[in-house]
């Protein structure tokens, strides 16, 4: 065999996406006799010598399953990366802003305008970082490219200001957004391919200043199929959890700000009821993913369909689980309260900071406290910290001024890491995201805390006298070298009960 030389992956030949994707085959490497192709089962023989041709002489083939193949081919051509190109043939970009197809495949679109390259490779750069947002910002002398990334936001670009308005026009294009209209805010969203990966992409663009701020928010289609167990919880709190979706009845919260990943988890527990013999039934503000085999409905309050009016329809569709994506008004608590006292079994969020405090929400918002004693089964809080790089993560010099300081018993001997920074994560230091958890299960005791009005505090005490807190879920992932105490820090105040931290 060959030797394979050493050789950067820009400089190995490309064969063109749309070639590559129809016929099967790939360019993976370069030896000094001549090229390494990748093909996929029953690729026509004629299209490697269609290749032989473009690229030269094919010392090795090797044949991967169509699983296998649309993986590589995903990995090949969306590493390429933000690519900013000569800014001067801004003339000739209006007759390129119309026409996008709704559903696009950006890696087989061969159009050279600028702005479109500029826009195909932020959006393979976005999903090569794992990136849930892109924001496109207007200022006075330039157009800030950010992305965020395991829930922090970096600039990856700083472009020319003249650039914006093409840019953000494109994108509208995209989304099927008015481009003529940019004093109201416009909502839309498009589906995107990029090798064997599928992504919603939810627009949002708010005008400012210098002009209108655009926010793309992907969401990965194969996050939708994560279950409980995928999530990184706790033993003990997965195995309540599965027991909590069990009640044939009564309401079960997520807490926690946005981006915390509370849609997740309530999509994996959808996950494991949707057996085929219940009716599930959601009302969200979006529908983010498109679970098979469960009835979604999307909020649209510009004709009336408010969470509250979609849960009353809903109810008269026989469900068995009902989700709804937020409690926000008194309307809506008074409905899933409603639904739970009638044999459903309610799945929904609330916008707390901690479990217990869901309660005190939900009082604030006119449940009557009988009612919430009642009805709610389990509320679990979380919230996601950034794991740290396995590749660069470096001891903490002097772990001991942490060790002390943290709830939890640890020896003297316990190793502290912090983030580094290398190639593999991009000089952050840190690659994917972890989940930790609280979870409170309502026993007879706190039932008749709340009922009786108990403080926010007395139930905390009594709800977590044994389990978890946000805290100590957080500083057992430091103990265990999973993330930092600046990451737990960003997310929940290390002593809870005291106030104290670092």
């Amino acid at each position: 065999m060959a030797e394979m030389q050493d050789i950067s992956a820009q400089e190995i030949p490309k064969l063109n996406y749309g070639f590559a994707r129809d016929f099967g085959i790939a360019v993976t490497g370069v030896t000094e006799a001549g090229i390494v192709v990748a093909i996929r089962a029953g690729t026509v023989p004629r299209a490697l010598t269609e290749v032989r041709r473009v690229v030269g002489e094919i010392v090795q083939i090797e044949r991967k399953n169509p699983q296998e193949f649309d993986a590589l081919l995903s990995d090949l051509y969306t590493s390429d990366g933000l690519s900013i190109e000569d800014e001067g043939a801004l003339d000739d970009l209006d007759s390129a802003l119309e026409g996008m197809p709704k559903t696009a495949d950006l890696l087989a679109n061969d159009d050279d305008a600028p702005v479109i390259r500029l826009i195909n490779g932020l959006m393979a750069e976005a999903v090569k970082t794992r990136a849930s947002d892109v924001h496109l910002e207007p200022f006075d002398n330039k157009l800030s490219v950010r992305l965020r990334v395991d829930g922090v936001l970096a600039e990856v670009a700083s472009l020319s200001a003249k650039l914006a308005p093409y840019i953000v026009s494109r994108v509208k294009v995209m989304a099927r957004l008015d481009i003529a209209e940019k004093r109201i805010p416009q909502d839309g969203r498009l589906s995107l391919t990029l090798g064997d990966r599928e992504f919603d992409v939810r627009v949002s663009t708010l005008p400012s200043r210098h002009g209108e701020r655009v926010v793309l928010r992907l969401l990965d289609t194969s996050q939708a199929h994560l279950t409980l167990s995928d999530l990184g919880m706790q033993s003990d709190v997965h195995k309540q959890l599965k027991e909590l979706l069990k009640e044939p009845n009564g309401i079960i919260l997520v807490t926690g700000p946005t981006g915390s990943g509370k849609t997740t988890t309530l999509y994996a527990g959808l996950s494991i009821l949707n057996d085929q013999s219940r009716n599930i039934m959601t009302v969200e503000d979006p529908v983010e993913y498109a679970l098979a085999g469960i009835s979604q409905t999307q909020v649209n309050s510009k004709v009336g369909m408010t969470f509250a009016s979609g849960l009353r329809a809903i109810l008269r569709q026989d469900p068995d689980v009902v989700m709804v994506g937020e409690i926000r008004d008194h309307e809506t608590a008074e409905m899933a309260i409603q639904a739970s006292l009638t044999g459903h079994l309610v799945l929904s969020t609330v916008h707390t900071n901690s479990a217990v405090a869901a309660i005190t929400r939900l009082r604030d918002m006119g449940v009557e406290q009988f009612l919430l004693s009642s009805t709610i089964k389990g509320i679990l809080a979380q919230r996601l910290v950034r794991k740290l790089c396995d590749n660069c993560k470096v001891p903490v010099k002097d772990p001991a001024e942490y060790i002390d300081k943290l709830d939890i018993s640890l020896s003297n001997a316990t190793t502290i890491y912090d983030a580094a920074g290398c190639d593999t994560c991009n000089h952050t230091g840190y690659t994917g995201r972890r989940g930790i958890y609280e979870l409170v299960v309502v026993d007879d005791t706190l039932r008749r805390m709340i009922q009786g009005g108990a403080s926010e505090q007395e139930m905390q005490a009594h709800a977590f006298a044994k389990a978890d807190t946000l805290s100590t879920s957080g500083q057992r992932l430091i103990a265990d070298g999973v993330t930092t105490v600046s990451e737990v820090l960003r997310v929940s105040r290390l002593k809870e009960a005291t106030g104290a931290g670092i």
